[in-house]
């Protein structure tokens, strides 16, 4: 098997558990709204439409315009790391020490930070509505989701695709009351995704690797109870490439090296769109 192929290998591998454990992963646009290049651009799909007019009798219909362009937009960010395991440690040659290696890599550092940077986007996005409230009970949950509910209603947002994500001790709580005042707002959400605290900021910091790794919760960064999206209101994209080299290959030690980089949008939240998103702070 060469170089190509053992990357080839892992990164459906890579790709099936990132939509597995992330939470932000139902955003992604499909080939339908988003078109991928590889050339660190991509291509979102926009429509827009007048709204009526008078018929007249003798001019007939009047002449609106509807709207359909690929918008070109530049990845967010380009992030990269580079994994390695010694020869001897591995030497079943990519056995179960690199699919552990990498599967955990993703897990614990791409998928949090992927997750954190979008709803970092999200609740950062001029025109959204935004709610700074303290909830410290399940009823004072169930009131916000329901005030967020309202708003939506009051705005004509659709109901029947509405994501909900909002942390879980939140979750808990309104889920805890068991009423079935809790049930019938918790069942208006088309799906409800319970994303951990550490992933709930209202912006982050992407460190660059020179010093530090990762992401950190931004100076005056707010954490987010909760966070509904109507599925239409945002669009995600992300593409992960994978380079091999073998411990023969590896001039710095006698290492199996897989070079690990992604470009994301990490999310692109559409003008017309915006009263789909609704985003409570706490304080």
């Amino acid at each position: 098997m060469n170089n190509i192929e053992i990357a080839q290998k892992y990164l459906p591998l890579l790709d099936e558990l990132y939509q597995q454990e992330s939470k932000t992963a139902i955003f992604e646009g499909d080939e339908t709204t988003v078109q991928k290049n590889g050339t660190g651009e991509i291509k979102i799909a926009k429509i827009d439409m007048d709204g009526l007019g008078n018929f007249d009798r003798n001019d007939g219909y009047t002449n609106g315009s509807t709207t359909f362009v690929w918008e070109t937009v530049k990845y967010d960010m380009e992030r990269s790391q580079k994994l390695k395991i010694d020869r001897l440690v591995n030497k079943e040659a990519l056995g179960i020490p690199f699919g552990r290696l990498s599967g955990e890599f993703l897990r614990t550092k791409v998928i949090p930070e992927t997750d954190a940077a979008r709803i970092a986007k999200i609740c950062g996005t001029n025109g959204i509505t935004t709610v700074e409230e303290t909830l410290n009970t399940g009823e004072q949950v169930i009131t916000a989701l329901r005030a967020c509910m309202n708003t939506m209603d009051n705005e004509e947002v659709p109901e029947e695709n509405r994501i909900l994500l909002i942390n879980p001790v939140f979750y808990g709580a309104a889920e805890d009351l068991d009423t079935t005042k809790s049930k019938m707002v918790l069942q208006k959400f088309k799906k409800i995704i319970r994303v951990p605290a550490t992933r709930m900021w209202s912006a982050i910091t992407l460190n660059d690797g020179k010093e530090n790794y990762g992401f950190t919760k931004a100076v005056g960064a707010k954490p987010v109870n909760f966070l509904c999206v109507e599925r239409s209101a945002v669009t995600c994209a992300l593409e992960q490439y994978l380079k091999y080299f073998s411990p023969d290959e590896d001039q710095e030690g006698d290492n199996h090296k897989f070079l690990y980089r992604n470009n994301n949008l990490y999310a692109h939240c559409y003008e017309n769109k915006l009263a789909g998103i609704y985003a409570s702070f706490g304080g």
